[in-house]
């Protein structure tokens, strides 16, 4: 039997790649840690969907797990008519639709995104939140709740300041960019 804690598959089975998948696209924007759920749900309706997801590393209970985590956390892409977007609301598992204006591109960007991660070993990871620049917290592990801003990315490490502003100085710290979120 399945469970719900088991990782849905990134593409709905009944499709080999994002281009097949038939319909309207939409994004579900929902509730919070709901997008596997949802995903599931999505998939017993029949209705195609495209959940991405990438290992993280987390730490519970003094242990580190790899666990596979949606790459935009908060949302899953599903397709189909009017029909479809009642159901994937039916499901209580959301807090809207977001409705895509543009098909051709967010099926471009969508199937880009499901080919490298199909290709299997390539590292991706959340790059809005974690861009050069940008004010980033620790989520997990010991160094949880440590901000710092984002200086460098450098294959599986990203480089972190944390400042001291009153004295205009800093130090820099490496941190797995799945350890982080944005402030």
């Amino acid at each position: 039997m399945l469970k719900l804690t088991d990782n849905p598959p990134l593409l709905s089975p009944a499709f080999a790649a994002i281009g097949d998948v038939p319909g309207v696209w939409w994004i579900g924007h929902a509730k919070a840690r709901f997008e596997k759920a949802f995903a599931w749900d999505l998939d017993a309706r029949k209705i195609p969907y495209f959940l991405p997801m990438i290992p993280q590393t987390k730490f519970s209970g003094g242990r580190k797990r790899k666990l596979m985590m949606p790459l935009f956390q908060g949302y899953v892409f599903f397709a189909g008519d009017a029909f479809a977007r009642y159901e994937a609301l039916a499901t209580n598992r959301l807090a809207n639709v977001i409705e895509v204006k543009d098909q051709k591109q967010i099926v471009a960007e969508l199937a880009s995104i499901h080919r490298v991660l199909s290709a299997g070993k390539l590292q991706l990871d959340p790059y809005p939140f974690a861009a050069i620049g940008n004010r980033v917290r620790i989520a997990s592990g010991p160094l949880q709740g440590v901000e710092g801003i984002v200086i460098e990315r450098k294959g599986v490490n990203t480089r972190l300041v944390l400042q001291v502003s009153m004295l205009g100085q800093g130090a820099a710290v490496e941190i797995e960019p799945g350890l982080l979120e944005a402030t």
